[in-house]
C-alpha cells in the first residue's frame, strides 16, 4: 500500500459552485516534494490540513474531522473505464491517491500511518454535490456516484508531519466493529435505515454524522412494550 501522489488546489472562481464568492479548491494537482499535514482547527473555520491546498467553502468542508481526503487510483481507474475519459490524480478533489488500499472499505476509526511520521483516522464518506458534478462536466454525476458507493474518505490528522508521493501506507489499527466508509455512505444517503448501526463506531465518526445517527436512531426506537 502505497502514497501514489499528493494533490494540492488553488482557488478558482467557476459557475457551479454555490460558494458565495464562486471559488473552489476542488481542481486539485499532483505536487512533487513534502507537504506538511496538520490539523486545521475546528469545521467552520479550519480549512485543508495540507499547507498549500485551498478549501473554500468552510461550511461544507475543511476542518479537523475532513482534513484530508483519500481516494483509491483503483476507484479512479474504473471510472475511467465507466466514462470512457483519462481520471488523474487529484480528479476527484482528493488530497491523496492511493494504491494497494481498499479506501471505501476502510472502518470508521481506523488509522493508517503515511510515510515514517504521519497517522490519520477514517472519519467518513465523502457526499457528493453540485460542485463536484461541475468540476467533472459528467451529466447525473451526483446521482451515479451516490449509485456507485466507492465514496472515498475523509480523515482527521492524529499525529502531524510530512507527506509525499511514493510514501508507504500501513494501517496501524482497525476497529473491531464492521461499520465501514461505504456502509457509513449509504446509510446518510440511499438507506436511511442503516443509520443507527452507525454508532458502534462511536466517538471516531463525524460527529454531525453521529448526531444524525442518534436522531433517527431516538425517533425510530420501538415503544416500551411493544
Amino acid at each position: 500500500m502505497r502514497l501514489l501522489s499528493v494533490n494540492l488546489g488553488r482557488p478558482r472562481t467557476v459557475s457551479y459552485t454555490d460558494h458565495p464568492d464562486g471559488v473552489t479548491g476542488i481542481d486539485k494537482r499532483p505536487v512533487d516534494g513534502p507537504v506538511r499535514v496538520a490539523a486545521p482547527g475546528p469545521g467552520g473555520a479550519g480549512a485543508s490540513g495540507l499547507a498549500g491546498d485551498a478549501v473554500c467553502d468552510t461550511r461544507h468542508h475543511g476542518g479537523d474531522d475532513q482534513a484530508v481526503y483519500a481516494v483509491a487510483r483503483e476507484d479512479l481507474d474504473a471510472w475511467e473505464r465507466e466514462l470512457g475519459r483519462a481520471l488523474g490524480n487529484g480528479s476527484f478533489g482528493e488530497n491523496l491517491t492511493t494504491s494497494g488500499l481498499d479506501v471505501s472499505g476502510a472502518r470508521i476509526g481506523e488509522r493508517w500511518r503515511v510515510g515514517p511520521r504521519v497517522v490519520l483516522e477514517v472519519t467518513s464518506a465523502r457526499i457528493p454535490c453540485r460542485t463536484f458534478q461541475g468540476h467533472l462536466g459528467e451529466r447525473g454525476w451526483v446521482k451515479r456516484f451516490t449509485r456507485q458507493g466507492a465514496p472515498g474518505a475523509y480523515l482527521r490528522v492524529i499525529e502531524p508531519g510530512e507527506i509525499r508521493a511514493g510514501d508507504a501506507i500501513e494501517i496501524v489499527h482497525r476497529p473491531d466493529h464492521d461499520i465501514t466508509v461505504a456502509l457509513q455512505f449509504r446509510a446518510v444517503t440511499t438507506e436511511r435505515e442503516l443509520l443507527p448501526r452507525l454508532l458502534a463506531a462511536g466517538e471516531a465518526l463525524h460527529p454531525e454524522i453521529w448526531e444524525k445517527a442518534r436522531t433517527y436512531a431516538g425517533k425510530n426506537a420501538p415503544a416500551n412494550g411493544s
